[in-house]
Parts: structure tokens; C-alpha cells; sequence
């Protein structure tokens, strides 16, 4: 099993990042990935995935948990953790701006 963690740094509201991690959101769901959200935390699930979203008040921490049939499926975690990274960057660039 492989685990993929991400940390994007912000300098805005919990709200505010939140609501820009709703884009990553989307993108997970058309892989068939749900995510429950329970105050600043989400947790992920979907087939041969799961994991989590934290929003603390510095920092977005998305940790996916790939299992077999994810590696079955051709997955490559390191190509998934900078599609991440790419996302959540593109979401905070220009936050104060």
C-alpha cells in the first residue's frame, strides 16, 4: 500500500481554503472518490483509495492511502501526489491578491 501526502501552505481563512480546496474535490469524484466532511476534516473513499483532507489554519494536508487495486488499476503514486500538489498550488496561487 502506498500513502501520498501533500501540504499546501496559505495565509487564509479556514473558510476561505476550505472553499478552495472544493476544486480537488471535484477532480477526486470523477475518479469515483466521495468525501464526508465533519468540521475542517473531510475523509475520502472511494475504490482502492482512501484517505483524508485536513484544513488547519496554515496549511491544506491531503493524505491518500492507495491500495491493491488502485495499483492494479495503474495508479502511479508519485504522478497522483504532483497532480495533487499542482492542484492545490493552482487553488492558493494568489490568495492575496
Amino acid at each position: 500500500m502506498s500513502t501520498i501526502k501533500v501540504s499546501q501552505p496559505h495565509s487564509v481563512s479556514i473558510d476561505e481554503a476550505r472553499a478552495k480546496v472544493q476544486g480537488f474535490e471535484d477532480m477526486v469524484k470523477k475518479y469515483g472518490v466521495s468525501s464526508k466532511w465533519s468540521g475542517n476534516r473531510a475523509k475520502l473513499k472511494g475504490t482502492g483509495v482512501s484517505g483524508s483532507i485536513a484544513v488547519d489554519p496554515a496549511a491544506v494536508i491531503v493524505e491518500l492511502k492507495l491500495g491493491l487495486l488502485a495499483k492494479a488499476a495503474g495508479i502511479k503514486p508519485d504522478l497522483l501526489k504532483k497532480s495533487i500538489e499542482k492542484r492545490l498550488k493552482a487553488a492558493f496561487d494568489g490568495e492575496e491578491g
